[in-house]
Order: structure tokens, then C-alpha cells, then sequence
């Protein structure tokens, strides 16, 4: 939609966006775009709180009477007030950062299996309460997609995982 933007201001029409992903949106340089740090498919902020989502629509339209730019890229400043933090959950250590840092592929390898490996509870947690993950669009699992790719750091070659897929680019 950034470069969409560009086109209508060209036009003499003013845009502004709302973006979920600030890589994504830094990269395309839209004209105006308000970031807001809230799960994927929720731009306003959680359904059913008009309040809430009424901020984050005049945020964004108050970016239209910026005139900074060519690109201007704003943060909402607050969280999704229904957002919950895990208070189970916290960074895995893995005993083998250090060594991984050092780009040994088989210790990197290990390290990744190790990270998956302690973030599962944490995981397992998050898909209870929220019925839905955003691992998975392969279609593996996420623990068997993590072996999958530990076998390709490894230097090995390892069979395509889904029928009727290439292993290969």
C-alpha cells in the first residue's frame, strides 16, 4: 500500500497507513503511516472497544496534518489494552549462544533445536489461551520444522517434509 500512496499523493490526494510490520513499512517508504505494535489482522486494536480503536484512527488521521517528509513513520504509543503478557514466560538460555555466535553449524544447529525446545511451553500456553498460531504455514509442526531446518545448517540435504514440494529453491 506504500507505493500506492506515492501514486494518489502524486494526484494531489493525501494517504496515511496503518502498519503491523515497521520493517516492512520502512522498506516501502509510504508518505505517512502510523505503526501500531497489535497482533496481525487487528490494525485498531482488539473488536469491541470503540475507544480505543477511535485513538488509533485520529492518531493516524492527525499524520495528515503533518507536513514533514517525504515519509513520515509515527508508533502508536500504546498496547492493545487486552494484550497480556505470559508471566510464565521468559528468554531461553541456551548454553550454546556462544558457540553458535562462532558459526559452528553443528553447534547452531543444537542451539536452535535447544532454544525451540525450551520456548515450547511458552507456545504450547499461548496457543490455549488464543486458539490460533502464526507458526505453521508449512504445515509442519513447529518442533519438526525446527529438526527440518537444523538438518539444512548441518550441511545436510534432507528431504522436502510435504509431499509434492521441492527440498530446493
Amino acid at each position: 500500500m506504500g507505493a500506492l500512496g506515492h501514486y494518489l499523493e502524486e494526484e494531489g490526494i493525501a494517504t496515511v497507513g496503518v502498519s503491523l510490520i515497521r520493517p516492512q513499512t520502512e522498506n516501502t517508504k509510504p508518505p505517512r503511516a502510523l505503526w501500531v505494535p497489535f497482533e496481525l489482522g487487528r490494525p485498531f486494536g482488539a473488536p469491541s472497544d470503540p475507544g480505543f480503536q477511535r485513538r488509533v484512527l485520529l492518531a493516524a488521521l492527525r499524520l495528515l496534518e503533518r507536513e514533514s517528509g517525504p515519509v513520515i513513520i509515527e508508533d502508536f504509543p500504546d498496547d492493545d489494552p487486552r494484550a497480556q503478557p505470559d508471566p510464565a514466560w521468559y528468554p531461553p538460555v541456551t548454553p550454546t549462544a556462544a558457540a553458535a555466535i562462532a558459526n559452528d553449524a553443528d553447534t547452531l544447529a543444537e542451539g536452535l533445536e535447544d532454544g525451540i525446545s525450551r520456548l515450547e511451553g511458552a507456545h504450547r500456553r499461548w496457543v490455549e489461551q488464543n486458539h490460533r498460531t502464526t507458526a505453521g504455514l508449512s504445515g509442519l509442526a513447529i518442533f519438526d520444522a525446527t529438526r527440518y531446518v537444523a538438518e539444512w545448517l548441518r550441511g545436510k540435504s534432507p528431504p522436502s517434509p510435504r509431499e509434492g514440494y521441492s527440498a530446493r529453491c
